[in-house]
């Protein structure tokens, strides 16, 4: 998930350098949006290990 986050970002980095700005803005935003689902992934899971072992 963090792999396509990063790709989203790249296109959005290369479509706004070229003036695409929908294209960018759209991309940015998809790109954050699977950020933060990594990151609650990433808690839950850490959350999830923490009191396997307690």
């Amino acid at each position: 998930m963090l792999y396509w986050a990063l790709v989203f970002l790249v296109v959005a980095i290369i479509a706004g350098a070229l003036g695409f700005g929908g294209i960018a803005g759209t991309s940015a935003g998809i790109a954050q949006i699977l950020f933060f689902v990594f990151l609650a992934f990433l808690v839950i899971s850490l959350l999830a290990g923490l009191f396997r072992r307690v």
